[in-house]
């Protein structure tokens, strides 16, 4: 069974940068990963998950308005491995992000109903 592993959170200022990566492993190799789209979610405190940004197995890329023109989605299919560029951090990013499969004509709906644990992002000065 596929598990998405997430890393790459931490404490920032307002302002910084973090660059978080999500690697596949479990039946991905081979370039099944390759064929997969993907996104990044994220779940701040009382708040229910969101789409953050997706990629679609051909590049094509699609991001929340609140992250439009600061964070950016890429993948490198020999690792197995998307990433969030995330710059010009605000608090209101502040949440555990996640990454799951993807369903692009669902609305970036989540392929599967497991997760990975996450890694928590702070933005405080």
């Amino acid at each position: 069974q596929v598990q998405f592993v997430e890393s790459g959170g931490g404490l920032v200022q307002p302002g910084g940068s973090l660059r978080l990566s999500c690697t596949a492993s479990g039946g991905v190799s081979g370039g099944v990963f390759s064929i997969y789209n993907m996104a990044w979610y994220r779940q701040a405190p009382g708040k229910q998950r969101e789409l953050v940004a997706g990629i679609t197995s051909g590049g094509t890329t699609n991001y929340a308005d609140a992250v439009k023109g600061r964070f950016t989605i890429s993948r490198d299919d020999a690792k197995n491995t998307v990433y969030l560029q995330m710059n010009s951090l605000k608090r209101e990013d502040t949440a555990v992000y996640y990454c799951n499969r993807a369903t692009p004509s669902s609305g970036w709906a989540v392929r599967y109903d497991f997760w990975g644990q996450g890694t928590q992002v702070t933005v405080s000065s």
